[in-house]
């Protein structure tokens, strides 16, 4: 990905979210408030940070999360486990443990929940604005 953005100094994972799905911010709020370690960086898949990025593997559509690390682009119940890992402490071992289950029943459960997310959850008109104190965590 020579064109694409690099992962920015101090983080492990760019998580890309949908920006109008209220499940997808209270996801980003529950990320903020264990990250102590400020690994994680945030962006709407709506936003520049997303479309700069040049993968071969990247989604076209809204309905799941992306996480970007070291290891590539993660998609659907996979982003999950990489978001958890990236927070790390005990969300790592978590994340072992998710990856015990088969991908396939891991993403069956994923994509029900996508596909009721905005029933379910609501929508927005705009991305999250974030407190002062996560500004940094949040890229365009």
């Amino acid at each position: 990905m020579p064109d694409s953005p690099s992962i920015p100094d101090g983080a492990t994972a760019v998580v890309f979210y949908d920006g109008e799905c209220g499940l997808c911010e209270q996801c980003v709020a529950w990320c903020l408030n264990r990250d102590r370690h400020r690994r994680l960086r945030f962006a709407p898949l709506q936003g520049k940070t997303f479309a700069s990025l040049e993968a071969s593997e990247k989604p076209t559509d809204l309905s799941t999360m992306v996480v970007w690390d070291a290891r590539g682009l993660h998609q659907e119940s996979d982003a999950t486990l990489a978001m958890l890992s990236g927070i790390g402490g005990p969300w790592r071992a978590v994340a072992l443990m998710g990856r015990a289950l088969p991908r396939a029943l891991r993403n069956v459960a994923y994509r029900f929940v996508a596909r009721r997310r905005y029933r379910w959850f609501g929508s927005g008109d705009a991305c999250r604005v974030p407190r002062d104190q996560e500004a940094a965590c949040f890229l365009p």
